[in-house]
């Protein structure tokens, strides 16, 4: 691995890709990618290489990949106590637990990532708990904190059996949604009361109730892990009836609501393609990703979370894995460029190669699709930093 110096990182570089898809229209044959200065300059087909720039040749170039849900930086991969810190077992309701208070960015997880094209995650407390804190979204590059994108993105909520193996309560998902429900109406209150224009009738300060204000106000999503079909529609129910804004995760058995997902209008952002098939993912389906890109839901593929080493998976490799089992490539690619990058908010500056937007990219020696191929450079806000083929 190479990593350029401080002042080589705002460097003029160019791309060549003998196919350069950029996610933001068709794909370009003998395209080039111009970056300066940390942001995408010009994109185009056999543009003009100015003078000075550095140049890199790839058979084929991507957007850097977008993982929308994963725990990396938090979860460890050496799976020891000291480097779990993605579940807080004291409580199964923790909606103030920050990710970045949490957030190792010399994680080890994070590199390896990195190495395989992954330039931004949304990373944070995982699924176990009723809600088990926030989610946040940084770059992967080496600087670390250095490349902080939003230190709340998101509350993670988890409806299903497994949280009753964590906590005493609850123990069913009729118990865990009424305790959800109750602390959202508890927050409604608070909200009310802080809104007091009188200052000596508000409430004294509580994060717990200052988050789920905020999830019930719209200013963070709710991340909602479910899987089996019977709490996929609780979620669906709670987000109806408190207006929330929720994104579906890990979703095993979404193919069984289709029409019901689509109808709400929520995005999902699918467990891995390749997930063990046992407990709540035990009726998962390979064909789940192409599914339901085909009926028009958005969706995201994750690397999601899973109690082994190493823990966190690759998500191109997921992708390739939803292609090979009916989801179209572009859709794939959609799945962890584009759509991760809508779903998280930040479609603005990642998920695309279009000019002005952040330089992240990826290099592959052939389709990114094929088991044979390799990402073999990395560049984050413009920065190379990976060139060895992976």
């Amino acid at each position: 691995m190479a990593i350029l110096c401080g002042q080589q990182a705002l460097a003029q570089i160019a791309v060549k890709g003998e196919t350069v898809y950029t996610m933001a229209g068709t794909p370009i044959k003998n395209g080039v990618v111009l970056v300066k200065d940390g942001k995408i300059e010009a994109v185009g087909a056999n543009l003009q290489i100015p003078q000075n720039y550095k140049v890199y040749s790839a058979k084929v170039v991507t957007p850097g990949l977008v993982d929308a849900h994963t725990s990396v930086g938090l979860a460890g991969i050496y799976n020891v106590p000291a480097d779990q810190q993605q579940l807080e077992k004291t409580a199964p309701i923790q909606p103030e637990l920050r990710a970045i208070d949490a957030y190792n960015p010399n994680e080890e997880l994070i590199g390896w990532v990195r190495s395989h094209g992954v330039t931004t995650i949304n990373t944070g407390h995982g699924p176990g708990a009723l809600i088990s804190g926030q989610t946040m979204t940084i770059k992967t590059a080496p600087e670390g904190f250095a490349t902080l994108m939003d230190t709340t993105k998101m509350v993670t909520f988890t409806l299903g059996s497994t949280v009753g193996d964590n906590y005493n309560s609850p123990k069913t998902s009729a118990k865990g949604m009424a305790m959800l429900r109750s602390e959202l109406q508890a927050a409604q209150a608070y909200a009310k009361k802080a809104s007091n224009s009188d200052a000596s009738k508000r409430p004294d300060r509580n994060l717990k109730m200052e988050y789920l204000s905020d999830v019930l106000n719209g200013k963070y999503k709710a991340l909602i892990t479910a899987n089996k079909a019977n709490d996929i529609m609780a979620a669906l129910r709670l987000a109806k009836e408190f207006n929330l804004s929720i994104v579906l995760d890990g979703a095993a058995e979404a193919y069984l609501l289709v029409d019901e997902i689509k109808a709400a209008g929520v995005p999902v952002i699918l467990h891995p393609t390749m997930a063990r098939s046992y407990g709540e993912n035990k009726n998962l389906s390979f064909e789940t990703a192409g599914i339901l890109a085909k009926a028009g839901v958005p969706v995201a593929i994750q690397s999601g979370f899973e109690a082994y080493v190493p823990r966190a998976r690759v998500i191109l490799f997921e992708a390739g894995v939803a292609v090979a089992n009916g989801m179209a490539p572009e859709q794939a690619l959609a799945a962890i460029t584009t759509t991760p990058a809508k779903i998280i908010g930040l479609d603005k500056r990642v998920g695309a190669l279009a000019k002005g937007m952040d330089g992240d990219l990826v290099l592959f020696d052939g389709d990114p699709f094929e088991y044979t191929s390799h990402v073999c450079t990395v560049l984050i806000n413009g920065k190379v930093v990976s060139e060895e083929c992976k």
